[in-house]
């Protein structure tokens, strides 16, 4: 289980504090902590100026009465508001709170008179009902007068296991502790949360041991270690090759998907095109060998080289009822043979009336990469993101990214990652059929499909940042070997010396 990038449920947080304090960390202790964490990032981006805090009657508001004393000590100007009575507060939380020597407000926008910069500490990520009354108004109120807003562990309103808003406004800053949660990455919570920053409160790292993690953020330590790399002595064959299925009369996306699976590292490349389309290809095409195949017979007889060790169906099949049946049947050819294979786009509508025989046809390493209006057709399953992710991918029995901004990769083991650097870039024509490609060229070279498809995610993402504005599907894999470069200087990086944002464990 990969430490660095563990992503924690609430209950899972929550049985981490439980074990610290077992361990023998106080509960105030972490509670000091956790408030002198939030204290060091305000006094990082901010210099001094009036402050006011905001906090509930649970944990999070006994960090927001931490946060008000450090500040203070520090010499800012500090008030505090309270959501609910001072004198009903209990434990650690009513510890913190008498060390207080403040005032205390009662919370609503009255209190943000005079306020430059505000502490959202009135709920944390355990919230399960939706803000209202003063809350909703105060939080509204900061919004507007433009004030900064910086959220203790979650902003009030986010959900940490789904990200879903029940009322949350933007924050500037987010600062989390131990690890970071589901509702940090997952939209709408990831953009309500602004920057987020994961402290360390003395919870050990070991401690995830005993947590049963299997959800991650997709960085590069979740697969690194199992990333392909040519060797010497390796001939083409060895490096794997890879097999795309070429639509016609659309020849784009096919083209596109098997130049992302060559520049990934494929040994061999083919694309396989019915006849009459040959010459567009074979025009186009230098590196990546073009095979004309006129019957479906002739694909079988193709797939059946074990040389080919990766297969796509899907980019420009065609939607038409002709298309979509030979589709049906070349992806039944492909999974038939229980090699790797990536099914995107096409290959998914040609199941839209009869879901459940893609279901049973998978019998091997398999990837879906359906967007959402592909996966509702597909799976008739609710939910977050997440959750609709894992329940198809133990449905079906393959590996599936449900794709957008917040890419949720879910493999039927249980595993999940969730990628967050896909910039706004990618929304272009044909970005899919190339992380498609991404996909096959790392199975192609026998990489486990859920950490091929987590790590083609990623790199997708960092070509588009790589790149910049003006992005064209094109251009993504041209910006590969920068990205791969970047991999391979970090991965000769000892551990020590690697730079890493988690500041815990």
């Amino acid at each position: 289980m990969n430490h660095q990038t563990a992503l924690l449920s609430v209950r899972q947080m929550a049985e981490a504090d439980r074990r610290a304090v077992v361990s023998g960390i106080p509960e105030n202790m972490l509670m000091h902590n956790a408030g002198q964490a939030v204290t060091a990032e305000i006094q990082r981006r901010w210099s001094p100026r009036p402050a006011l805090v905001l906090c509930g009657p649970g944990h999070n508001g006994g960090d927001g009465f931490v946060v008000a004393c450090r500040l203070a000590e520090a010499g800012w100007s500090v008030r505090v508001a309270l959501l609910g009575d001072r004198e009903r507060l209990k434990d650690a939380v009513r510890m913190h709170a008498d060390r207080w020597r403040g005032t205390v407000e009662p919370l609503s926008p009255a209190a943000l008179d005079g306020a430059a910069l505000v502490v959202d500490a009135v709920f944390g990520a355990g919230l399960n009902r939706a803000l209202a009354g003063t809350v909703v108004e105060t939080l509204a109120a900061a919004v507007h007068r433009h004030l900064p807003i910086v959220a203790i562990d979650v902003p009030s309103g986010v959900l940490g296991d789904t990200g879903e808003s029940l009322g949350a406004v933007p924050c500037a800053l987010t600062v989390t502790f131990f690890r970071k949660k589901p509702g940090h990455l997952l939209l709408p919570g990831r953009a309500l949360c602004g920057e987020v920053v994961v402290a360390d409160i003395g919870i050990a790292a070991a401690e995830l041991d005993h947590l049963h993690v299997d959800t991650f953020e997709n960085r590069p330590a979740l697969w690194q270690d199992a990333l392909p790399h040519p060797q010497p002595g390796d001939h083409k064959y060895r490096r794997g090759h890879a097999l795309v299925w070429g639509g016609y009369p659309l020849t784009g996306a096919a083209r596109l998907a098997a130049r992302a699976a060559a520049r990934i590292g494929s040994g061999l490349t083919t694309v396989a095109v019915p006849e009459s389309a040959w010459p567009v290809y074979a025009a186009a095409l230098t590196s990546i060998m073009v095979r004309p195949i006129a019957t479906q017979a002739d694909f079988r007889r193709l797939i059946a080289d074990v040389r080919i060790t990766a297969m796509l169906v899907g980019p420009g099949a065609g939607t038409d009822t002709d298309a979509l049946a030979a589709t049906r049947e070349r992806v039944h050819a492909a999974l038939a043979t229980g090699r790797a294979t990536v099914l995107d786009a096409d290959a998914l509508t040609a199941f839209d009336d009869d879901p459940a025989a893609l279901d049973h046809a998978i019998v091997g390493p398999c990837v879906l990469t359906p967007h959402d209006g592909e996966f509702a057709k597909l799976f008739d399953i609710g939910g977050d993101k997440l959750a609709r992710a894992r329940a198809a991918a133990r449905r079906s029995g393959a590996v599936v990214v449900l794709k957008g901004s917040d890419t949720v990769i879910a493999a039927p083991d249980g595993r999940a990652a969730i990628n967050s650097n896909a910039p706004p870039t990618l929304a272009t024509a044909g970005s899919g059929d190339v992380l498609a490609g991404f996909i096959l060229g790392l199975l192609a070279q026998g990489m486990e499909p859920f950490l091929a498809a987590s790590a083609a995610v990623w790199m997708h993402g960092a070509a588009a940042l790589n790149f910049g504005p003006g992005l064209i599907a094109e251009d993504l894999p041209d910006r590969l070997p920068a990205v791969l470069r970047r991999l391979q200087a970090a991965a000769a990086t000892p551990l020590a010396d690697r730079r890493t944002d988690r500041r815990a464990g």
